[in-house]
């Protein structure tokens, strides 16, 4: 019985993990979504497309409407100590 509820406390954290590449897969397809909401509110602007001000611009946006998450914290913490604001709790904190 303690086999059976270690194997299967192991195969549900090994399912909780991701790879470098799908935590990079995640954070452009965010960036993708941000440059085509944001973006051609940033050329009106008058920041030319796929520029650096440009995605400067992009990411200002977004974070100024709250839309960028800017990260994940597995902490248990949560996001305490982070600007101020108080994230205590036992699960995945959204960082800033």
């Amino acid at each position: 019985m303690r086999a059976l509820l270690l194997m299967t406390a192991s195969v549900v954290c090994l399912f909780g993990c991701t790879t470098p590449q799908e935590k990079a897969m995640q954070q452009q397809a965010e960036m993708d979504r941000m440059m085509a909401e944001y973006g051609p509110a940033c050329v009106q602007l008058g920041f030319a497309a796929n520029t650096d001000p440009w995605r400067n611009c992009v990411v200002q946006m977004a974070t100024k409407n709250g839309s960028y998450r800017g990260g994940v914290s597995t902490s248990i913490f949560g996001g305490f100590g982070s600007g101020g604001r108080s994230g205590l709790g036992i699960g995945i904190g959204i960082g800033r």
